[in-house]
């Protein structure tokens, strides 16, 4: 039996039949009085994800040539390489999802079909699009109920590497993702080849596992206190029905440390790591010819892995992260958390060459080939001496003139504490979980500069929906969406408030967001 997840029941009495608005805010409604932690405030009037001021701002990003796509979301037998198949959920049957490549100044015109036993929905990461587009349900649109479908029709004004997936529970965990690439109409790179690499960590159908059966073991805290499951979908139903014997693993896992990210590394003990789907016994070949350009455009997809990739006798030049350019950076490997995007080019040797995921801290790692000439195929545990190279940070790149945000000093902070931990599985924003009526307030035209304050003994990769912002609360920062805030320490960041509507502001960790750590930006009407 479905049971429904936190945001689902928030979000529930919000919905407004047959238009996709919420009636918290389809008014700029959301007239609470009361003052929420750290800051979020729900006096006053919010735009409407639909409202007039969210068709303005679409209408200023033009209305380029239409590109139609109809997708699927159905349950599917996956074949992840090495006689390994799982049953799980995907777009079509593909893992991951066949790319959808757009033209920056053209409208994309989506169809979502939802064959799956469960409402989703679908979540556009990193792009600047219409607010009611957006897809996350309670806040910008209904949820897609099963049989139904969802049109998400938009303007896609900004090139670069983006993906998508459900903003529904824990489903991304699953195999419903795929890259979003915007080609750039006047491409400043030049390249012979183009390699899209799209990291995952695995746990859907192995062993009678789900991500809903996860999150339950997880929600039940280390210290063996109070279980959270009831905000969350009922993961032992939802085990069940997969598995009939309703038994799976633990998948908690403990003593993961990292030192590049501060400590603790994860949650969750994947039993497999990919790379394009496929595991490292059985890795994708990327076929080239020594002395070509390739440019590689690379994704983490994972729910709770951070990865850090190297590209066996190489060295990586860093383009652009989460879609925007940067100055060019050389270095060893790359650091990617949850969400986070980076491309990268490499000029192709001579021979077979392992792509390397390193799933941080979880003595794991995924694998791809890189083959230009003859010569036997890398094992599943080579390790290139590249992983332990210059490492190339987000925190030390610069973005490229074209991008970089003007000075100006802020004319907002929001301050927003990281808290809870693994004993009681309780993350949040300042002690408060998620609930989509509180939101933190912005004005259009604003300066919004945001103070992320990590007091838990983890690391967080946040994401803002709708918005790039420059890391260090200066111009002087990379242009991002998602960004890693190690434990104990603070990030500030900035970004110009151009785009009205309600934006969440998330941990991309997929178990730390449904466990509550998810809150709202509201433009006020």
């Amino acid at each position: 039996m479905y049971q429904p997840t936190r945001r689902a029941v928030l979000g529930a009495a919000l919905a407004v039949a047959g238009t996709g608005a919420l009636a918290a805010c389809s008014d700029g409604g959301g007239h609470g009085g009361a003052h929420a932690p750290g800051g979020a405030q729900d006096s006053g009037t919010y735009v409407s994800p639909g409202g007039r001021e969210v068709a303005a701002a679409e209408k200023a990003r033009g209305s380029g040539p239409v590109r139609e796509v109809s997708l699927t979301a159905t349950r599917t037998r996956l074949d992840l390489g090495g006689g390994t198949t799982v049953a799980s959920w995907a777009y079509g049957d593909r893992l991951p999802g066949r790319a959808v490549r757009v033209t920056a100044g053209e409208t994309l015109d989506l169809t979502l079909a939802n064959h799956l036993p469960q409402p989703t929905s679908m979540h556009w990461h990193g792009l600047a699009l219409r607010n009611d587009m957006d897809g996350v349900p309670g806040l910008t649109q209904r949820a897609i109920a099963p049989g139904g479908d969802f049109r998400y029709r938009f303007a896609v004004p900004h090139p670069g590497t983006y993906w998508f997936h459900p903003h529904s529970g824990v489903q991304q965990d699953r195999g419903l993702y795929a890259p979003l690439i915007v080609e750039d109409p006047r491409e400043p790179l030049a390249y012979d080849k183009e390699w899209v690499v799209v990291l995952d960590d695995w746990v859907d159908g192995v062993a009678g596992s789900t991500p809903d059966a996860v999150l339950k073991e997880l929600s039940g805290g280390m210290s063996g206190g109070m279980d959270h499951g009831a905000h969350t979908m009922s993961g032992t139903e939802a085990s069940k029905a997969e598995d009939p014997d309703g038994g799976s693993p633990s998948r908690m896992m403990m003593g993961a440390r990292s030192e590049v990210l501060g400590g603790d590394a994860g949650d969750v003990a994947y039993p497999y790591y990919l790379v394009n789907g496929r595991v490292a016994g059985d890795p994708e070949v990327f076929r080239a010819r020594a002395g070509d350009r390739i440019r590689l455009r690379i994704i983490n997809a994972g729910g709770d892995t951070a990865f850090r990739l190297a590209l066996g006798g190489h060295r990586m030049t860093v383009t652009h992260t989460d879609g925007f350019p940067v100055r060019h950076t050389t270095g060893d490997a790359l650091l990617l958390g949850m969400g986070e995007r980076y491309d990268v080019l490499v000029t192709a040797g001579d021979g077979v060459f392992p792509l390397v995921a390193l799933a941080e801290g979880k003595d794991a790692t995924a694998l791809a080939v890189l083959r230009t000439g003859g010569g036997a195929a890398p094992g599943a545990s080579v390790r290139p001496k590249e992983l332990d190279g210059k490492l190339v940070e987000a925190g030390r790149l610069a973005p490229d003139p074209s991008v970089a945000l003007a000075a100006r000093a802020p004319d907002r902070t929001i301050r927003m504490r990281l808290t809870g931990g693994m004993a009681d599985y309780d993350w949040a924003f300042d002690g408060q979980p998620y609930d989509a009526q509180q939101r933190r307030p912005v004005e259009a035209g604003e300066r919004v500069r945001v103070v992320f304050d990590n007091g838990t003994a983890m690391w967080h990769p946040l994401h803002l929906h709708g918005h790039t912002f420059a890391l260090g609360g200066n111009a002087a920062g990379a242009r991002k969406d998602t960004a890693i805030v190690l434990p104990h320490r603070s990030l500030t960041v900035e970004f110009d408030a151009d785009n009205p509507g309600l934006w969440m502001v998330h941990c991309h960790n997929v178990y730390h967001a449904e466990a509550g750590m998810m809150t709202v930006l509201g433009y006020r009407g």
